[in-house]
Formats: C-alpha cells, sequence, structure tokens
C-alpha cells in the first residue's frame, strides 16, 4: 500500500507543505538538477554494488527510469523530506539543494492533478464479513444470534479484514450462509420481539405477505426494492400456500432466500458503465447510507439514514455532517473500537500473545483482559469526547481497575471496575505506553525494539520499512548470548551488517525509547545486571532521553501521525488499499483537519466528505 505524508522536517518545510505547492512552468531536470544530487547524497549508500534496502539509484538516468518505478522515488522523496535520509553523521543536502529536490519531486514524481475532476477510484465488489454479517443479522431482526462466528476466519488485506480484494467465497462458506439462513428464521419465528419486527401487519393474505416482504427486503437490500424482486419473493409464499403449508412457512422461505441473495451478503453498488474507468459518478444516497454505516457502525443503516437515503437529502453536507456526529455518539459506534482500532493497535494479537510464565509470572488472564479494556475504552472516549488525535500518542490520563493500575504501580484504585485516573508525573501516557500495544510488539522471553519500532513507523508515522533481506540471521538468544550484554549492546552487534543498518537506524531508536517498559508493560529500570538505557537520536537528529521526551517529539509530527490515521480510516471505509490518486483527497483531509485541531469527528467527516467516499468510477484500469 502507498504511503503518502507531508513532513515536519526543517527541510522540507522549506519548500511549503506538500498539498500547498505551486508546481513551476519549468522544473529541474532530473538528470541536469536532480540526479548529482542523489549521486553526492545517495548513491554511496544505494549503489550498484551492495545497495542498501535493496535500493539503486544508480540505475536512475532520466525521467522515464524514474517514472517505471515511481514508488521507489515516492518513498526516496518521503524520507528525505522527513529527514529519515541521509542518515545520522552523513552530508545531507543543503536548503537550497533540498528546494531544488523538492520541486522536482512535486512536478514530477507526486505530480496529480487536483484541481479538475479528481479518481475516485473503484471498489471491489465485496461481500459482509463475519462482524458485519453478526451485526446486520442483530440490527435486521432484533435478535441476540451470531451465526457467523461458525463461518471461515475472513483473510486480512492492507491491514483490514474488510477489504473487497480478499474477501473470498468458498465454497464452504455458501454452505454457511445455507445453514445460517434456516438457523436464523428458526429463531426468528421463535422470538416474540423478532416476529413482531418481520409481521407488520398481522392479516395472512397477499397483499399482507407484500408488505411483510416489501418493508424486509428493503432493509436487508440496504435499499429500494424493484417490482420483480417482490414478486419473486411473493412466489415463495404462494408456493408455501399451495402445499399446505401456511402463511408463516412461505415467508420464512422468502426471508431465506434474502438471506442467501447477492444483494444482501454483499455490499452492492450498481456501476452503469462498470468497465469504463473514465465514468466517475457520484453514488446513490443508498448506497452511501451503507457505506456511511458500515464504515461507523459494522453495521446496516437504521431507520434514520434509510429515511434520510429515500428522501434523497442524505448527500447534502450539513445533512451528512449531523449524521455522522450522531453516529460516533451512538452505542453502535463501539463497533469502530472492536473492527478499526482492533486492527490498527494490532490489539487482536493480544489473545495470541504468551509471555514467558517464569520470566512474567504477574501475567494472568485478568491482567490480559484488563490491558485490552483500557485501550478499548482510550480509543472510544477520544471518540465519544471527540478529543484531538494527539492524545493518542501522549494523553494525562487512561483508564485502569485494581488489577491493570498495579501493574502499572497506580495508587488509590480498588475493584473490577475501570475508572479515569490522572498520569500526571508519571511516564505514561497515550497507546504507546499502554500494556497492549507494548505487549502485541514485544516476544514472549523479551522486550523487541524492532518490532515497537517498526509498529511506530507503520502505525503512528506512516513510513513502514521494507521488509528485511534474504538470509539475515535472528538476533541470538542462548544464554551466553544474553549474558554477555544488554539487549541494546547485542543488537549494536546484530545490526552491524550494513544491509541492516538503514532501517535499524530509523526504528531500533523508537523502540529503544520505550525499552523501560518490559514486556508485558510494567515499568522497569534494569534488564537482569544491565541498567536501560532509553535515550536515542533519530534519523533527523533529534535526540531524546526516554519516553517522555520521545513521545514529546511524536506529537509534534502530528500532520505524519494525521495523514497515517486518515490513510487507515480511508482504507477501512472503503475495503480497499489508498492509491496514488487519493493522494489529493488525503491532502484535502489533513489540511481540513487541521483547522480543528486535528479532532476525531473532523477527521471522520473529512473522510465521509471525501471524493473517494461519496463517489467511484468502472475499474477497467486506471484513468
Amino acid at each position: 500500500m502507498m504511503r503518502l505524508r507531508n513532513t515536519l522536517h526543517p527541510l522540507g518545510l522549506l519548500a511549503g507543505l506538500l498539498c500547498t505547492v505551486e508546481i513551476a512552468a519549468a522544473p529541474p531536470d532530473f538528470a541536469r538538477d536532480v540526479a548529482p544530487l542523489i549521486g553526492r547524497y545517495c548513491v554511496k549508500c544505494h549503489g550498484e554494488k551492495k545497495p542498501k534496502g535493496d535500493v539503486n539509484l544508480a540505475a536512475f538516468t532520466d525521467t522515464d527510469t524514474v517514472l517505471k518505478k515511481r514508488s521507489v522515488w515516492e518513498s526516496v522523496g518521503d524520507n528525505l523530506r522527513s529527514g529519515d535520509m541521509p542518515p545520522p553523521g552523513k552530508p545531507r543536502p543543503s536548503a537550497e539543494e533540498m528546494d531544488k529536490i523538492n520541486s522536482w519531486l512535486d512536478a514530477v514524481v507526486y505530480r496529480m492533478d487536483c484541481k479538475g475532476e479528481k479518481d475516485p477510484g473503484s471498489v471491489t465488489l465485496r461481500r459482509l464479513n463475519r462482524a458485519e454479517y453478526n451485526n446486520t443479522i442483530h440490527d435486521l431482526f432484533g435478535i441476540d444470534f451470531q451465526p457467523a462466528n461458525d463461518f471461515p476466519q475472513d483473510d486480512v488485506g492492507y491491514g483490514f479484514d474488510n477489504i473487497g480484494d480478499v474477501l473470498s467465497l468458498p465454497p464452504l462458506l455458501m454452505e454457511k450462509y445455507l445453514a445460517a439462513a434456516e438457523s436464523i428464521v428458526r429463531k426468528v419465528m421463535a422470538s416474540p420481539e423478532a416476529r413482531k419486527r418481520l409481521f407488520v401487519v398481522t392479516t395472512q393474505n397477499e397483499e399482507s405477505a407484500r408488505q411483510i416482504l416489501e418493508r424486509f427486503a428493503a432493509r436487508a437490500y440496504r435499499r429500494s426494492l424493484r417490482r420483480d424482486e417482490i414478486e419473486r419473493l411473493l412466489r415463495f409464499v404462494r408456493m408455501a400456500e399451495k402445499n399446505g403449508d401456511g402463511f408463516e412457512t412461505g415467508i420464512g422461505l422468502a426471508v431465506q432466500a434474502v438471506l442467501i441473495s447477492p444483494h444482501f451478503l454483499f455490499h452492492v453498488e450498481m456501476d452503469r458503465l462498470p468497465n469504463d474507468a473514465r465514468a466517475v459518478h457520484p453514488i446513490t444516497d443508498f448506497e452511501l447510507a451503507s457505506r456511511l454505516s458500515y464504515f461507523l457502525w459494522s453495521s446496516m443503516p437504521d431507520e434514520e439514514l434509510f429515511k434520510l437515503a429515500r428522501d434523497k437529502t442524505l448527500h447534502k453536507p450539513d445533512v451528512l455532517e449531523k449524521q455522522v456526529r450522531r453516529m460516533l455518539k451512538d452505542a453502535r459506534s463501539h463497533a469502530l473500537v472492536d473492527n478499526f482500532a482492533g486492527q490498527w493497535l494490532q490489539l487482536r494479537s493480544l489473545k495470541e500473545f504468551k509471555p514467558d510464565p517464569d520470566l512474567f509470572p504477574r501475567f494472568d488472564e485478568k491482567l490480559r483482559a484488563a490491558m485490552l479494556k483500557e485501550t478499548e475504552l482510550f480509543f472510544e472516549n477520544i471518540v465519544r469526547e471527540d478529543r484531538g488525535i494527539g492524545e493518542f500518542i501522549d494523553a494525562d490520563y487512561t483508564f485502569v481497575n485494581e488489577r491493570l493500575a498495579k501493574h502499572y504501580g497506580l495508587s488509590g484504585v480498588k475493584g473490577e471496575e475501570f475508572r479515569r485516573v490522572s498520569l500526571t508525573g508519571t511516564p505514561r501516557g497515550g497507546i504507546l505506553t499502554q500494556a497492549a500495544v507494548l505487549s502485541v510488539t514485544s516476544n514472549p522471553t523479551r522486550t523487541s525494539p524492532v518490532k515497537r519500532g517498526k509498529w511506530i513507523l507503520e502505525n503512528i508515522l506512516g513510513t513502514p520499512p521494507p521488509p528485511p533481506p534474504a538470509g539475515v540471521e535472528e538476533l541470538k538468544e542462548d544464554k551466553e548470548s544474553v549474558l554477555s550484554g544488554s539487549l541494546r549492546q547485542r543488537m549494536e552487534q546484530h545490526r552491524a551488517n550494513p544491509n541492516c543498518a538503514t532501517c535499524h537506524q530509523r526504528m531500533d531508536p523508537l523502540g529503544f525509547g520505550f525499552e523501560n517498559f518490559d514486556a508485558i508493560g510494567g515499568w522497569r529500570e534494569r534488564e537482569g545486571k544491565h541498567a536501560i538505557d532509553p535515550a536515542g537520536v533519530l534519523p533527523n537528529g533529534q535526540s531524546f532521553k526516554g519516553p517522555v521526551e520521545l513521545k514529546r517529539i511524536l506529537k509534534t509530527r502530528r500532520e505524519a501521525f494525521a495523514r497515517c490515521l486518515a490513510e487507515k480510516l480511508l482504507t477501512y471505509a472503503l475495503g480497499r488499499g489508498v492509491e496514488r490518486y487519493d493522494r489529493c483527497a488525503l491532502d484535502e483531509i489533513v489540511k481540513s483537519a487541521a483547522k480543528e485541531d486535528f479532532k476525531f469527528s473532523r477527521l471522520t467527516i473529512d473522510i465521509v466528505n471525501s471524493d473517494p467516499f461519496q463517489k467511484r468510477r468502472g475499474k477497467g484500469g486506471k484513468k
């Protein structure tokens, strides 16, 4: 997935923010103006002989060769603008040279026309994933039943399990759908409340059947029905009555037919010209209602959204903003915690984390549950109270019960109930110091600065490192090696491999900044007999002495974090990966959110207002 972001590094700021740079009429030429600078500052490490990170910049001789591998140069540009490259101790371009490189990057590498009609992309027809299926059944019938728990696990793409390109439909799942439809109808018929919701009229004749099925199928298909669709469903009622099975049996058969229909099982959006990549059009109000409800609730629209869709007013900006704010405050927005935060923050991995019981005897299932609950409550608080997203990086409060408070060394908390507590005067604050995140970025026997640093690059700064080169040896974990020095000392020896050094220079300082927190998130001053050294220097030259100062640095990169979070949210909202042509939309989202101090609601509203969310085009290749 393409990583797109602005920069807060002084060199990048000299050229102005990316989203506001005007493209010059005659941009610098690569061969004449840029290649000599790349040769001076980059090719020594990224040349033809053993290029670090397998990036050989000497192979690019002109603009044509650059454009054939644009993604490589987008990454180069991102690293230059952030100050991550060249690494510390190496010569860096002057402000004038960076200005020239930035002008060329904007004109050639990042070139996008953000003034004309933008490309909203094309979303693959995607089925409901397991969480969406369960939630939809609950909201459709009002029954507490989760048939999708028996379905095969959903595949993950771009970090989420609602991505159309990976949500396959194997034969086993189709069998599960058939069985689930039968089970659902049995439970509905046995539940007075569910029956009342389905049988909206009490008489039993064809007109009653029509009213029942038209209302039900319209809600299940999440749109208005065509006359021929209603007629097909009525045939089940007629057939049942003809066979002597009765009115309710016929309704039940029709309901089963709806529940195995592609119009229920898939997020269906109609494309008038599905094979024309140039055929951009707004989605309908009903399609917008579904995109909105499955984004924020992981479920079908409620009656208020349906009414606005029927009235064709949902797409109006003031109406849409009001609905987003209403939906974020609704209890159903907890789905964002379960399904977005759970995957963005990798909280789902916590249930699989098994720390060594001899090394971490304090860890038990109650502590695991408390770890997860803290982060869920923290995320939900930012959503419900509409806090600034900077609090994800650092905040002066969290939520604990007695078990977790004891683990953190916080006094005055008794009982199983979670409550908000102040963290003023402690090194904790934000998700980076919460035990759930610290644990899922650790190994069973020790911390992992590499995992923690990589996690921050991927989920906070939006600049993931490339995969490690093949053949690199793992850090030795035998007793003799462990006793030979601190983890930091052993890591310094390990990354002496020049093929590894470049990426480790970005990851390791970030990870070691949180080394005072052990593998289950407890505070420590020593690692065995070795004192913890949490100090570090980032590739752009900024230094810190520990987690408090590192968080302070990270918090200054709010635009980079906002862009990263916006990209994650947009990916999750659309069910597809972010592409180059989404750059303009991301620029606008981040720029708008900055005006309201990056509040969560503003970021969400701007995503919903974006072209990728409200429009689509045919697939047929990129525009």
